[in-house]
C-alpha cells in the first residue's frame, strides 16, 4: 500500500535520514540513489541528508552522477542536443558501478572512487579514493538513475508533473524534455523506487513510500 503524506521538508529529511539510517547492506556500506531531473535539484537533497546521516552515526560519502560521464567524442556523438543521446549516452554506467558502488557492495572493499571523470576538461579526474565503510553510506545523486542496473540498498526519486518539469527548465535545456517523458514511459521511475518525493512545490513535499 502506497502512503502520500504532505510534509515541510525538514520533515522530510528527518525521515529519508531515519530510513537511510536504519538500513544495511550486505556490504562494507550502503548504496543509496537520489534520481531526479535538474529542477527537483536531486544534489539540493542529497546534501540535505548528509548532517544528519553523521548525526545518526552513518558517515557518507556523497557522489554526483554528472562525475561519472562518457567522454564527449561518445556521449555528444549525436550532437550536443540529442534527446536520446542524452538519455542513453551520457553516464558511464561501467564505471559508476566499478569505482563506486561495487565496492560498497557484496565482497567490496569499502574503498569507492566518488569522481571519476571531468567533463570540463574531457579526461579522467584526478581524484583519489576514500573509504565508504564499514557501516558508511555511499550516497549517489544525479538525473535518469534508474532502469540502469545500478545496485542499491535504497532508491528515493524526486517526482515532478510534466507541467513543473517544463517550468522548472532553463529555455537553454528545454531540449532535454523528450528524455525524461521516454524516462516516464520506459522506466516508470514512481513505480521501481522505494521512496517517491512529490517535488512540483519545494517548499511543500509530499512523501510517497511503501
Amino acid at each position: 500500500m502506497v502512503r502520500v503524506r504532505p510534509l515541510t521538508p525538514d520533515a522530510v529529511v528527518t525521515e529519508l535520514a531515519d530510513r537511510i539510517a536504519e538500513c544495511r547492506g550486505p556490504g562494507p556500506a550502503t548504496r543509496v540513489l537520489v534520481d531526479g531531473a535538474p529542477p527537483a535539484e536531486p544534489g539540493g537533497w542529497a546534501q540535505a541528508l548528509v548532517d544528519p546521516l553523521r548525526l545518526r552515526g552513518r558517515p557518507v560519502v556523497r557522489a554526483r552522477a554528472e562525475d561519472f560521464l562518457r567522454p564527449a567524442s561518445l556521449r555528444l556523438e549525436q550532437g550536443r542536443r540529442d534527446p536520446d543521446a542524452f538519455y542513453a549516452e551520457r553516464l558511464d554506467t561501467g564505471a559508476l558501478v566499478r569505482e563506486l558502488l561495487a565496492p560498497a557492495g557484496p565482497g567490496g572493499s569499502g574503498r569507492v572512487l566518488p569522481r571519476f571523470w571531468d567533463a570540463a576538461a574531457d579526461r579522467a579526474a584526478r581524484a583519489g579514493h576514500v573509504d565508504a565503510g564499514p557501516g558508511g553510506v555511499v550516497l549517489l545523486h544525479g538525473t535518469l538513475l534508474l532502469g540502469l542496473g545500478l545496485p542499491a540498498e535504497l532508491v528515493v526519486h524526486l517526482h515532478l508533473s510534466e507541467h513543473a518539469l517544463r517550468r522548472g527548465t532553463p529555455p537553454e535545456h528545454v531540449w532535454t524534455l523528450p528524455a525524461y517523458r521516454r524516462y516516464a514511459e520506459e522506466v516508470g521511475p514512481e513505480e521501481v523506487a522505494d521512496v517517491v518525493l512529490r517535488v512540483d512545490h519545494p517548499d511543500r513535499p509530499a512523501l510517497s513510500s511503501t
